[in-house]
């Protein structure tokens, strides 16, 4: 390894174990963020991980900033109903527009169950929100898709169980708004879909003892996420289906018969994708431990454990009452593998017993969903599988899905009024199965972010981040720095 490598991570710490505690988010009160964000770098792109999982809002272009505004309003009342609603403004450059809408949302609780309408940074994933590379799945690197989501968002005991048996879950319906970005971003050469409408669910099951007497825990879930619909700028093909029936399809990943816009590597309505997940825990006074393995899947072949090797492997470590480290997280992350090289057009399980059908899988892209699993070209999954963004030609899609990482991730306290986090993440790339790069992308990428907040200003937050990027043809030799400035605070409490 480098000198200048072995340097960085001597010095490295990022984001988010954050000192300062808002208070906009009490329920009985509405509250208010503000956040000014400022960035440089020595090349042309913003360092990978100033980047990532922070839902799109930091430009890719290097020499950047924004201003973030926000308005956020919680209220309880005693028959068991809450209620919520927000507006969240950024003013952004450079981007193609500049001042947009990130969250606008309203929502209400009865008991367990929510209903929430817009688009909300909700973020529900198993893995650790700030030092987990990303879910496979939904994580916190894109903007949030405008949606309706139905949930219950926290785990909740099974009914005659003892509270022994916990789940949570969700079923939501979306629809993107990034057609104007993709005809600023996109070459002429390419056609895609508009307007897509997005479905995704997803259940989870808890094991654990409420009484913290017996210290073994397991959590098990399945997602899925769907694109479907819209308007195709090819005019021979127009309307994608988007009727009852064809949601129905959808919903259930159903064969959609002979539709013009039917997948034909799957037979089925619409591009999907989801996963199989597992997380074992052991808890103790002292510390918590956690192994988890995510499956990622796009279609029979996966959901049939063929890709096994491929997905999120991690392993977590939950320090108690030891401020200096309290939160460590090791993954690796595996895409390379996609079914096998070759993908059998005709998919038939008569055919083909056992399932077999499928391999090439090309995760996150597909054929008449050219735009793939992106929201503004930011990938909704793991931000290692390189976003189209990144794309230098105006190429739609993802460019480089076959991928091998190890990622490290730790947080803590040097006082209390700073807190620190690490990141530092080694990846090789192949490019896609159908298109393999010319030679392997190698990359290390780390950042660094202190968080200061002066005891007599306990609703400031101030942040410096020093991030870096390494070796890599993707993502280049650059060094960056950025700041930020938060402040919260309640504008009035209800009771």
């Amino acid at each position: 390894m480098p000198i200048k490598k072995i340097i960085f991570l001597s010095v490295i710490s990022i984001i988010y174990a954050a000192p300062c505690i808002s208070q906009s988010d009490i329920y009985g009160s509405t509250g208010y963020k503000i956040e000014a964000f400022g960035s440089a770098a020595t090349d042309k792109y913003t360092p990978f991980h100033t980047v990532s999982n922070k839902y799109g809002i930091v430009p890719l272009e290097a020499g950047n900033a924004y201003l973030r505004t926000g308005v956020f309003h919680n209220r309880a009342a005693e028959n068991g109903f809450q209620w919520s609603a927000g507006i969240d403004i950024v003013a952004s450059a450079p981007r193609y527009r500049n001042v947009y809408i990130q969250q606008l949302f309203a929502s209400i609780r009865y008991k367990i169950l929510e209903l929430s309408i817009g688009s909300r940074e909700n973020y529900n994933s198993l893995w650790d929100k700030n030092l987990s590379s990303g879910d496979f799945i939904l994580s916190a690197n894109a903007r949030p898709i405008p949606e309706v989501n139905v949930s219950v968002p926290h785990f909740t005991p099974v009914p005659f169980t003892k509270g022994i048996f916990q789940f949570k879950g969700n079923f939501a319906v979306g629809r993107s708004f990034d057609s104007d970005y993709f005809e600023y971003f996109a070459n002429d050469n390419q056609q895609y879909i508009r307007n897509i409408l997005w479905h995704h669910k997803s259940l989870h099951i808890k094991i654990i003892d409420p009484q913290s007497n017996f210290p073994l825990t397991a959590t098990l879930g399945i997602r899925h996420l769907a694109q479907w619909g819209g308007v195709s700028s090819n005019p021979e093909i127009k309307n994608m289906s988007q009727s009852v029936k064809s949601f129905i399809d959808v919903i259930l990943g159903r064969y959609g018969g002979d539709r013009k816009d039917v997948n034909n590597f799957t037979n089925v309505l619409g591009n999907h994708n989801g996963s199989y997940e597992i997380k074992l825990g052991y808890l103790n006074s002292l510390f918590d431990i956690f192994i988890y393995k995510q499956h990622y899947f796009e279609d029979a072949s996966g959901i049939d454990l063929y890709n096994i090797k491929d997905g999120l492997y991690g392993i977590q470590a939950n320090i108690h009452n030891f401020t200096p480290i309290n939160k460590v997280v090791f993954e690796f992350i595996n895409s390379r593998d996609q079914s096998g090289p070759v993908h059998y057009i005709v998919f038939d399980r008569e055919k083909y017993p056992g399932g077999y059908g499928g391999g090439g899988d090309d995760y996150y892209n597909n054929f008449e969903y050219l735009t793939g699993v992106s929201y503004f070209n930011r990938s909704i999954g793991s931000p290692l599988l390189t976003s189209p963004e990144y794309n230098k030609k105006g190429e739609l899609g993802f460019k480089n899905n076959r991928i091998r990482a190890f990622h490290l991730g730790i947080q803590g306290y040097i006082s209390k009024q700073v807190s620190y986090r690490i990141l530092a993440t080694s990846m090789e790339g192949w490019g896609t199965p159908v298109w393999p790069l010319p030679q392997k992308d190698n990359n290390f990428s780390c950042a660094a972010k202190l968080s200061y907040c002066h005891p007599r200003l306990d609703e400031w937050l101030f942040s410096g981040e020093i991030a870096a990027d390494f070796g890599s043809t993707i993502y280049g030799d650059n060094t960056g720095i950025s700041i930020s400035v938060t402040k919260t605070g309640i504008l009035k409490k209800w009771y």
